[in-house]
């Protein structure tokens, strides 16, 4: 209805996303009738649902990486480039959306990508707006100023559909919900008349899965320490990281918290050896033991190091292979190669343990990721690098995308990998994750890390006033 803030709800591979983008014209409906302003309606494409009125912002974004912000706008909305920048800084500043228009995609975090997507469909003034997991990669803050610019578009009678895992957020924004499971709808409710626990129950259609806080388990050897470590960005609109000292040992997980875009990418980059370490800088970065800063990713993965990075279709996976070739590609080491031959026995097997063990949905090992929802290629990733049992686990947004039974199992197994004796480094947004997963926490504020904050003994606010610079070296 106009005005409505309707959530979908359902968990991952339920078909909300598909559903979406027949409504926007990306995929065309087998049969049935889709009805605008009262009138039967074909929408053969999104320039023809843009026309409508219609505006979507994807979950997996759609901007050229090589273009800047502004440009990325005008090839959707007219104007020259001046007038666009400076519309851009203007919602930028009244929604909480902060991002330099003069920027290259390809130099934004995650979440800075996000507010250009929610931008750029702000500036089509639609009258039906369609968000796949807004929310997924904003600090609280921002989320907070969000909803507060869904409230007033409602007041103004636009629509919102409105997609998200967080069932606190559906709850305190959305006016209706409608709930699907495999494809079909199987309930129409009020969101504030339940709460989050049953809302996840109609949702998944089974009980949630239960998990306890973590108890402390003995610490063993330090895993990973970076030491001092200060590295100027290469690019003009990186950031640049100062002084960066950590450790993780055995048997504890560490946290890193803060708003996207304070040099989380730098960070990740550096550890996984996507950047490698110049010879002459100051600092320094050991996994067990070893000096790595001038190995690359290969080479640091054959000492007991997984890594589950935060784009998931850009760097976690190819989206053209299949899951037996994505498997291989960082599981190659586990029997799949004898004397440079793939084993395709082998690798065949490990895709289908990994869609068995983390509940991957999809019709089998030989689809192509590109093909899996969001949330189900989340997991199988997740589960590809957990199968390979390293010494040092390091994951960036782990829980990104994923339904609330999903991301609640991915904790249990980081958990239990643990307790088990593994070290795990997570960076994310969501402080739900980490005030659920770790021993220890750092926040990354401009390129410069906290000091260390215990889990138990923190608060959110804390963390928060961290995040933003507030008390950045108090722990």
């Amino acid at each position: 209805m106009p005005g409505a803030i309707h959530a979908i709800l359902g968990e991952n591979g339920a078909g909300k996303s598909t559903l979406m983008k027949l409504i926007y014209g990306v995929e065309t409906p087998d049969e049935g009738t889709i009805t605008w302003m009262g009138e039967a309606t074909q929408i053969a494409s999104p320039a023809a649902a843009r026309r409508l009125g219609i505006g979507m912002v994807f979950q997996h974004f759609s901007l050229f990486e090589t273009l800047t912000v502004v440009e990325n706008v005008s090839l959707l909305v007219p104007g020259n480039k001046k007038d666009l920048a400076e519309r851009i800084l203007k919602l930028g500043r009244e929604f909480g959306l902060e991002v330099d228009p003069l920027a290259h995609v390809y130099a934004l975090s995650v979440g800075e990508r996000q507010r250009v997507e929610i931008i750029r469909c702000l500036m089509v003034d639609p009258k039906l707006l369609i968000l796949d997991e807004p929310t997924s990669v904003l600090p609280p803050q921002a989320v907070n100023q969000l909803f507060e610019t869904l409230r007033r578009l409602s007041k103004r009678g636009v629509s919102i559909l409105f997609i998200s895992h967080k069932l606190e957020e559906i709850r305190s924004v959305c006016t209706h919900a409608t709930i699907l499971r495999s494809g079909k709808i199987t309930g129409n409710v009020t969101p504030k008349d339940f709460d989050a626990h049953v809302l996840a129950t109609m949702m998944i259609g089974r009980d949630m899965p239960h998990l306890s806080p973590a108890e402390p388990v003995k610490r063993g050897e330090k895993q990973l320490e970076l030491t001092g470590l200060s590295l100027a960005a290469d690019d003009p609109f990186g950031v640049s990281l100062e002084d960066i000292s950590l450790h993780v040992h055995a048997g504890e997980i560490l946290g890193i918290a803060g708003v996207s875009g304070n040099g989380q990418a730098e960070l990740a980059a550096v550890i996984s050896g996507e950047t490698p370490l110049p010879k002459m800088m100051q600092g320094r970065i050991a996994m067990h033991r070893h000096e790595v800063g001038a190995l690359n990713p290969a080479a640091r993965r054959k000492l007991g190091f997984a890594f589950v990075p935060e784009d998931r279709l850009g760097q976690g996976a190819v989206p053209e292979l299949s899951l037996v070739k994505n498997a291989i590609l960082t599981a190659y080491l586990q029997g799949m190669v004898q004397r440079g031959m793939i084993r395709r026995g082998r690798a065949e097997t490990f895709a289908r343990d990994c869609i068995a063990e983390n509940d991957v949905r999809t019709p089998g090992p030989e689809a192509e990721a590109g093909s899996l929802s969001g949330g189900n290629l989340q997991k199988f990733i997740i589960g590809r690098e957990l199968m390979l049992e390293p010494k040092l686990l390091f994951l960036n947004q782990p829980t990104w995308g994923v339904d609330i039974g999903a991301a609640t199992a991915i904790r249990r197994r980081l958990i239990a990998l643990r307790n088990a004796g593994c070290a795990i480094l997570v960076i994310s947004e969501d402080m739900e994750d980490l005030f659920a997963l770790t021993d220890y926490m750092q926040v990354l504020s401009k390129g410069r890390l906290s000091a260390r904050f215990t889990t138990s003994e923190t608060a959110p606010e804390d963390i928060g006033r961290a995040m933003i610079g507030a008390s950045g070296d108090a722990a």
